[in-house]
């Protein structure tokens, strides 16, 4: 570990030589639009990690998990292919499956229904072009969250030169990707396609998926001031779900799904698994009123068909979300003051259909309970953004928050429907970035985190209404500075923060391995996280080695339980479940003659905690991955691109993805050793 810190810090001195010395082509500014406007990266307020098409075009195609866990602070766990955990600064610890206090939107329209649930596997990465992930709370334009928002950017391939794409890719344990994507322009109107299929065995037993997905995105400027925007995807998802492994099953053999065990029959013989289709669709239109003045309004709508059959019985899920999101902006530019101000609320509603059967080798049987919730989240927000004199940049932000669940028991005893609230929640951001220089901009954020329980925590699988579980609410302070040289041949961004985290919920297991969730006290989290980018060797056609890139992320957390106690026992101090002290991500990027290419990336995860009285650990471990790519290549008109790729190149044996808490100690869900995969892609260009 001790060598990626010093070579980390032997690097950051040569650029200062680099910066010298080079005379090259300064390299394009990076740009965002994490708050309704677009700016350069340099002078964001917040800490935000950026993940481009680029870099996902050098991960493997199947899996969010690799391109995720380079930003710092992320951390994305897949138990078995297409069961993804996604942890920002900590929050993983309330998500045994699936993606919840994170907050995520999917073009203009959030993906995160009402009742606190994110599909994020529904998704396919072809059809994205950008993730920006806005770390730490973010409550005040993005409604209830306490860990952070992804923003999701739809692939759009007519505002470039390629116009079609297809994509093969095969793999080891029967793994086979395939994407098709096209898109034109009719002079005012212009439309994206994407599908795609995907499938695997698994490396596990009992771990194969299946995935067909469908997207349509499409914009209209039917006037020179109006422009109308359109996205729906259609996802058909199926994995088996292996189950997790006690340590002496994971030793002895890590790719076993879990074994029968007394009267508890095992999850092959149970079928265990998720069904997952979902129907998601948003219709947005932007309105420039006069030179100051601009409306924005979306109307979103989605539906899921969920099927879980599971060792100890079979849910169905029907869910249904409705909402709408509306903004006005007023902006104005003087000679030393911008200011842009923003008012708009978002309204969603999720109703869910939840019941629950005997299991009887994976089909439904007797029914056990049956219920209705319907979740409502609404909140209005308000910012504001000056910037005086293009060096201080000022940002005021605040939500109030309200949000409810009704629900009715059906069966077995059928009961009225009752209503539970939450207290109304004022949510206020203060953030300030100052440019110190063209090349330095320092930092600094005060914000407040709120997320009440989900639909999936208040009827989690003990199939018990759990009115009591409240919601978690803390306070987040952040410093951090941003540099980039003159050429931007180097960047470095640095982040320090301290949050504070009241009445934190916690999953647990009773000892049939049903879940359910309780408020945990709080949590004290320290964390500090960097990254920065180096070109060693600036691009350069005329030379062998045509460019070479070296990336950095490290993190490191203190995240601590404060007034954590669980029956007779008292957590308190303890290390937070789930979360490892430090991770080091190290990639290169170089580009040779002929337009071959070599990427390369190490992630060194440190040991964590299974569960909360940190008896029980899981083992540090380094992962290599590693791909080759040839784009000089020609098939008629069409540009061909051929890869071939290895993962886990070090053969570790590692769980991504524990169960935290597990009952009866069975926390692991073995990885895949070392495997290979290869590929091409063809892109037409249009004339």
């Amino acid at each position: 570990m001790r060598i990626f810190i010093v070579a980390s810090l032997v690097l950051l001195c040569f650029s200062a030589a680099a910066q010298q010395q080079d005379t090259t082509k300064r390299l394009k500014e990076v740009e965002i639009r994490p708050y309704f406007s677009t700016q350069p990266l340099l002078r964001a307020t917040g800490a935000i990690g950026l993940i481009d098409r680029s870099l996902l075009e050098k991960q493997p195609g199947g899996s969010f998990v690799s391109a995720m866990n380079t930003v710092p602070g992320i951390r994305m766990e897949e138990r078995s292919p297409g069961s993804y955990r996604l942890s920002i600064r900590g929050s993983l610890l309330r998500s045994p499956f699936g993606v919840r206090n994170v907050k995520i939107y999917f073009d203009e329209f959030p993906l995160t229904d009402a009742g606190g649930n994110s599909y994020l596997n529904a998704l396919e990465m072809s059809a994205l072009n950008r993730i920006q992930i806005l770390k730490g709370p973010q409550s005040s334009l993005y409604g209830a969250n306490s860990g952070g928002v992804v923003l999701i950017q739809p692939l759009q391939l007519s505002e470039d030169s390629v116009s079609t794409m297809l994509k093969l890719e095969g793999g080891a344990y029967g793994t086979f990707r395939q994407s098709l994507s096209a898109g034109q322009q009719f002079k005012k109107y212009n439309i994206n396609i994407t599908q795609a299929y995907q499938r695997s065995d698994g490396y596990r037993d009992h771990s194969a998926m299946d995935r067909k997905y469908f997207q349509i995105s499409q914009q209209l400027d039917y006037h020179k001031k109006n422009k109308l925007k359109a996205l729906i995807f259609y996802s058909d998802l199926h994995y088996n779900t292996p189950g997790g492994l006690d340590l002496t099953q994971y030793l002895d053999r890590p790719s076993a799904s879990r074994p029968a065990a007394a009267a508890v029959k095992s999850a092959i013989e149970q079928e265990a698994g998720i069904y997952s289709n979902t129907l998601f669709g948003g219709i947005s239109n932007d309105w420039i009123i006069n030179d100051h003045l601009k409306h924005v309004v979306s109307l979103f709508s989605s539906y899921t068909d969920f099927k879980n059959p599971f060792i100890t019985n079979y849910e169905k899920r029907k869910e249904l979300t409705l909402g709408f999101r509306s903004y006005l902006e007023y902006q104005k530019q003087t000679t030393n003051l911008n200011y842009r101000f923003n008012i708009g609320l978002e309204s969603s509603q999720t109703s869910s259909d939840i019941l629950n059967y005997n299991n009887n080798m994976g089909q439904p049987a007797a029914l056990k309970a049956s219920d209705k919730l319907k979740a409502a989240s609404n909140f209005a927000f308000a910012h504001l953004n000056i910037d005086i004199l293009n060096k201080w940049l000022l940002e005021l932000s605040a939500s109030g928050n309200l949000y409810q669940y009704t629900y009715q028991s059906m069966a077995p005893t059928a009961s009225d429907e009752k209503t539970n609230r939450f207290d109304f929640q004022l949510m206020p951001r203060i953030a300030l970035s100052y440019l110190l220089s063209p090349e330095l901009a320092l930092r600094t954020t005060v914000s407040k985190g709120y997320s009440p329980p989900t639909i999936a925590e208040i009827r989690a699988s003990d199939q018990i209404i759990n009115v009591d579980l409240q919601p978690e609410s803390g306070w987040n302070h952040e410093f951090g500075l941003r540099y980039q040289s003159a050429n931007r041949r180097f960047n470095i961004d640095l982040t320090g923060f301290y949050y504070r985290l009241q009445n934190a919920i916690v999953r647990r297991l009773n000892e049939n391995g049903n879940e359910y969730f309780i408020n945990a006290g709080g949590t004290k989290q320290w964390g500090l996280e960097s990254a920065f980018t180096l070109w060693l060797v600036p691009v350069n056609p005329s030379k062998f080695i045509r460019g070479l890139q070296f990336y950095n992320a490290i993190t490191l957390s203190h995240f601590r339980f404060n007034q954590y106690a669980d029956n007779t026992a008292d957590y308190s101090g303890n290390q937070l479940t789930g979360v490892p002290k430090q991770v080091f991500i190290n990639s290169i990027n170089c580009y040779f003659p002929g337009q071959w290419s070599v990427f390369a990336q190490h992630n060194y995860t440190s040991s964590l905690p299974l569960n909360d009285a940190n008896t029980a650990y899981a083992k540090k471990y380094h992962l290599v991955q590693a791909r080759l790519s040839w784009k000089g290549l020609k098939l008629g008109k069409s540009d061909l691109v051929l890869f071939a790729g290895a993962d886990n190149l070090l053969n570790e044996k590692y769980s991504l993805g524990n169960d935290l808490n597990a009952a009866g100690g069975r926390y692991y869900n073995a990885a895949a050793g070392r495997n290979y995969y290869a590929g091409l892609s063809l892109q037409l260009k249009r004339k």
